[in-house]
């Protein structure tokens, strides 16, 4: 008997009725209130998930370990737990209100992605998991623009069927990231379809990816955005969602990046992932508390 899985599946299930007890709660207390249930939620999770506040706080200290205290630290990964629990409750709040959700998030740099689309290539909107980034797809969708995101399944199916259907109430397509060569075609046909694809690189990516400094050490990251760009010639904007201080949101569009011409393909592919990696590690240090620090980022290791 496999306990472990047992044990997860249990963990899983719990987690999926709390999803529905925190929404059914959402749904019945008034909108002013439900920050601080965030906050209630958050100081929860803190104290009690213990194996996600010592992930959290070990991927903390391999990034400022030596340039913040051990109270900074700390500080950051509490802070990162509140932004988490307030852009959940968002999810079940907001992504309900297409109006409110218009109102409340801002998008600055729209010029430099019109300026792409305009090329009639599609865009590649390169981001990471920072901020409130389900946000980000359903505002632009509002907008006006045909957007897609590739995401990797969530574990729970159930979860992932409840999230599925509230990008689809926006008209926000899901690229699974597995199986790949659906991936790459659905992906290839968005673009040409002059389509924004949302495409996340700051997760660990295995051995598959390329390894690039993020934070001073060699992480595992996806080559996607610059594969994608070279194929069919879209532009890629980097994009990221930040929280202002009265809990409003604002998207920045940064202008597009040129590719730059390495010696060989993969050297190319190389030297424009570091770019990218290197905005959203400019943009972590800025607002180190919209990440997501419970991922093992640096978990995949170079052979040599």
């Amino acid at each position: 008997m496999d306990f472990k899985k047992i044990r997860k599946s249990i963990s899983r299930f719990f987690a999926f009725l709390g999803l529905n007890f925190c929404s059914l709660i959402i749904k019945l207390i008034p909108g002013r209130l439900i920050y601080g249930f965030a906050r209630g939620i958050a100081d929860l999770g803190y104290r009690f998930a213990g194996k996600q506040r010592r992930i959290a706080l070990d991927s903390l200290a391999v990034a400022f370990g030596k340039e913040k205290t051990s109270q900074e630290i700390e500080q950051i990964a509490r802070d990162c737990f509140t932004l988490m629990a307030k852009s959940a409750v968002e999810l079940m709040y907001i992504m309900d209100k297409p109006e409110l959700l218009k109102k409340r998030v801002a998008i600055e740099g729209k010029e430099n992605l019109d300026a792409v689309l305009e090329k009639g290539r599609g865009a590649v909107l390169v981001s990471a998991h920072f901020g409130n980034f389900p946000l980000l797809l359903a505002r632009f969708s509002l907008e006006g623009y045909k957007a897609s995101g590739i995401m990797r399944p969530m574990r729970d199916s159930r979860v992932e069927k409840i999230f599925v259907a509230k990008r689809e109430k926006f008209k926000v397509k899901t690229i699974y990231s597995q199986p790949r060569k659906e991936c790459v075609d659905a992906t290839i046909r968005a673009l040409r379809n002059n389509e924004v694809v949302f495409i996340p690189i700051d997760q660990n990516f295995g051995t598959a990816g390329v390894f690039v400094d993020f934070f001073g050490q060699k992480a595992a990251t996806a080559t996607g955005p610059v594969v994608f760009a070279e194929r069919t010639k879209a532009g890629i904007v980097p994009c990221f969602i930040i929280r202002q201080k009265d809990d409003t949101h604002k998207i920045i569009c940064e202008p597009a990046i040129e590719l730059e011409e390495g010696r060989d393909n993969q050297e190319t592919i190389t030297i424009n992932i570091q770019k990218l990696t290197n905005i959203i590690e400019a943009y972590i240090r800025k607002y180190p508390a919209e990440w997501g620090w419970i991922h093992r980022r640096w978990k995949s290791r170079p052979n040599s």
